[in-house]
C-alpha cells in the first residue's frame, strides 16, 4: 500500500517551489518543516488556537491573511502566495540575514519575547497589520484596539503580550502614514 500523493506548486518567500509531490492531508506545517526545511513556523498546540504556526497568505488583490499552517493542508495553498518568518528580512548572496523589517527590529529593541516560541506568529501578524495601516491608516486614539484586535488571537505561554504590543505600537507611531493625524480627514 502506497500514500496517495498530489502535486503542488506555490510561491514561497519570492520564490517558485514545485510541482511537488506532496501526501493529501499533510498539514502546511509539516510540508514547510519537511520538504523545505522552513522551520520558523512553530507546531504550538496543534489545533489552530495559538497562532505560533501563522503564515502569511498574500492574495491576488494585493491584501495578506494569516493562514495557520497547523490545521490547513499543504494543498490549500496549491498556486498561492505565502510568506514564512524567514522570508521577512533581507539576505545576501550567501543567505545570511543583513537587514531586518521594521517588525523584527522592533522586536528585538522591544526584547519582545522571553522563549521565542510564538514569536514567529507574532511577527507574521504584526507585519500583516501594518501592511492593512498602510492602505488604510487609523486615528491615534484607535491604535491600541487595532493591536489588540489584530494579536489577538496570539498566544505567549511566557507573558510577553506588554512588550509585544509596544513593540509593535512603536511600529506603527514611528512609521509614517500608518496613523492619522488629529486633524485629518482620510
Amino acid at each position: 500500500m502506497s500514500i496517495a500523493t498530489q502535486p503542488i506548486t506555490l510561491h514561497i518567500n519570492g520564490k517558485d517551489v514545485g510541482p511537488v509531490d506532496v501526501p493529501e492531508g499533510l498539514m502546511m506545517i509539516d510540508f514547510l518543516h519537511e520538504y523545505l526545511d522552513l522551520t520558523g513556523s512553530r507546531l504550538g498546540c496543534g489545533q489552530g488556537i495559538c497562532h505560533a504556526c501563522v503564515v502569511i497568505h498574500d492574495k491576488p488583490d494585493g491584501t495578506s491573511e494569516e493562514v495557520r499552517s497547523c490545521i490547513t493542508g499543504a494543498h490549500w495553498f496549491n498556486g498561492r502566495k505565502v510568506r514564512t518568518v524567514e522570508g521577512h528580512g533581507k539576505r545576501n548572496e550567501q543567505g545570511e540575514v543583513v537587514e531586518l523589517t521594521p517588525v523584527q527590529q522592533k522586536f528585538l529593541e522591544h526584547f519582545s519575547f522571553q522563549c521565542g516560541y510564538c514569536t514567529p506568529g507574532f511577527v507574521n501578524g504584526a507585519t500583516i497589520l501594518v501592511e492593512q495601516l498602510r492602505r488604510k491608516p487609523v486615528p491615534k486614539d484607535q491604535v491600541e484596539a487595532t493591536i489588540t484586535r489584530a494579536l489577538d488571537g496570539h498566544i505567549c505561554r511566557c507573558t510577553g503580550y506588554v512588550r509585544y504590543y509596544e513593540a509593535v505600537r512603536d511600529v506603527i507611531t514611528s512609521t509614517p502614514g500608518l496613523v492619522l493625524d488629529s486633524g485629518s480627514d482620510k
